[in-house]
């Protein structure tokens, strides 16, 4: 019902940059909250930023600082741009919407996932 498609995933070696860009379709009224998630082997998937409607934003301890969640609502978009990249952020991250259907229901979306790499 509504698709979640990821770019901008890579390799880049410590103190590098990338950004992650993530599309949304099918059938959405409306998307509140958009964010990125993280999950790296043997632990839990954990938030990185969220960002509302009305672009309040969220981060991670972990990324404050140095990376940056926006949004396009024009085009049910959100970018995550990562500035001062640390092997620890090395991760597959996931695109993630709480979206409100055309059949006004609640559904909450996401993306296939992206790997991020960062060589030390």
């Amino acid at each position: 019902q509504v698709q979640l498609v990821e770019s901008g995933g890579g390799l880049v070696q410590a103190g590098g940059s990338l950004r992650l860009s993530c599309a949304a379709s099918g059938n959405i009224f409306k998307i509140n909250s958009m964010g990125w998630y993280r999950r790296t082997p043997g632990k839990q998937r954990e938030l990185v930023a969220s960002i509302t409607k009305s672009n309040s934003t969220n981060y991670a301890d972990s990324v404050k600082g140095r990376f940056t969640i926006s949004r396009d609502n024009a085009k049910n978009t959100v970018s995550l741009q990562m500035n001062s990249l640390k092997p620890e952020d090395t991760a597959v991250y996931y695109c993630n919407a709480a979206v409100v259907l055309t059949t006004l229901h609640d559904s909450t979306a996401w993306g296939q996932g992206t790997q991020v790499t960062v060589s030390s």
